[in-house]
């Protein structure tokens, strides 16, 4: 039976040069940074990673580079999806052959489809995929994948050895976990949603795809070692320090550039987007991008000092509840 995926894995950004191509040596300068701050894995072609932005060859040149930089030190599982699911199907068999640990794939996006159609579109790809596969469940991006077809996939199909959760459900994650642990002890369950990741992790989650990860890692580690040592006060106090920065990057522009912003604060520039900006939209980022700059500092502050130790400051006995309002508030307005 294989081991559970765990820990925190980064949807990192990809690095684009002047002229908006992969820039191969700085995606290999940042994949070590990451790696030597700790995170558990990596996730090339995420939503972070903007896949959809980028060209199927593109696609296969990132993993590639990907695999190869991490060179085992942790695992990497690689985004897959593509416009159907023939070249779904074809991108997992190519980055299984690459050594990835396993593919995440998304619902079919753009057009919406019925539950009965995702189970159809997933059963396929576990029929026919090489490579183990993970479900990423990313409703204000795909169609959904409801608890009651997650649930079917993990009884019918081995092959499919986890969930990506993105929608900051955490009562529906806790419906799934309930009934797939029984059955399948070799199935992980990740969250994408930074501003529930203490609440996730506390309910039971194995870990993390968290795009905070990219620009702090060692927050988000932080957070989780915390959670698994069962320092509830710690875990919840750092994850009001993600909050503040998760919610300006988040926020700023089109996503991921405040995540990019946030790279930079940390000494990478990994170039622009591949989506065009208004004039106002750049300056906002400039203004922003201030902001975003000072909540870095401070979070590294805290996190190097008595702040993160202190063990007598008093939690609200409502705040997993309190995070949860503020999750789903900001799902809604998405």
């Amino acid at each position: 039976m294989n081991q559970r995926i765990t820990g925190i894995l980064t949807p990192n950004i990809t690095p684009v040069d002047a002229r908006g191509r992969v820039d191969e040596d700085t995606l290999r300068g940042y994949v070590d940074w990451l790696i030597e701050r700790g995170v558990d894995g990596l996730y090339p072609n995420g939503s972070t990673g903007e896949f959809v932005r980028f060209t199927a060859e593109e696609r296969r040149q990132i993993v590639r580079i990907v695999v190869d930089q991490a060179a085992g030190r942790v695992p990497v599982l690689a985004g897959a999806a593509e416009a159907n699911v023939e070249e779904t199907i074809t991108a997992c068999n190519a980055y299984g052959e690459m050594g990835v640990r396993a593919v995440a794939i998304v619902a079919p996006f753009y057009y919406p489809i019925s539950s009965e159609g995702v189970h159809a579109y997933f059963a396929k790809i576990a029929r026919e995929s090489r490579v183990d596969v993970t479900l990423y469940n990313i409703p204000m991006f795909a169609s959904p994948i409801e608890v009651d077809v997650v649930i079917r996939l993990a009884k019918e199909f081995p092959r499919i050895i986890g969930l990506k959760d993105s929608s900051g459900d955490l009562p529906n994650l806790m419906r799934m976990m309930a009934a797939i642990r029984p059955m399948r002890d070799d199935f992980s369950f990740l969250t994408g949603w930074d501003a529930a990741l203490t609440p996730m992790l506390l309910a039971g989650a194995d870990g993390g795809t968290n795009a905070t990860s990219g620009v702090l890692p060692e927050l988000t580690r932080a957070i989780h070692r915390a959670c698994v040592a069962g320092d509830h006060s710690t875990a919840m106090r750092l994850q009001y320090l993600l909050l503040p920065l998760f919610d300006a990057m988040i926020g700023l522009g089109e996503f991921p550039e405040g995540f990019r912003a946030g790279a930079r604060a940390r000494g990478w520039d990994l170039g622009q987007g591949r989506v065009p900006l208004s004039d106002n939209q750049r300056a906002v980022a400039i203004e922003t991008a201030q902001e975003i700059e000072a909540l870095v500092r401070s979070a590294q502050s805290q996190l190097s000092g008595s702040e993160v130790t202190h063990e007598n400051q008093v939690i609200p006995e409502d705040t997993v509840q309190e995070i949860a309002r503020r999750v789903m508030s900001q799902l809604q307005q998405q």
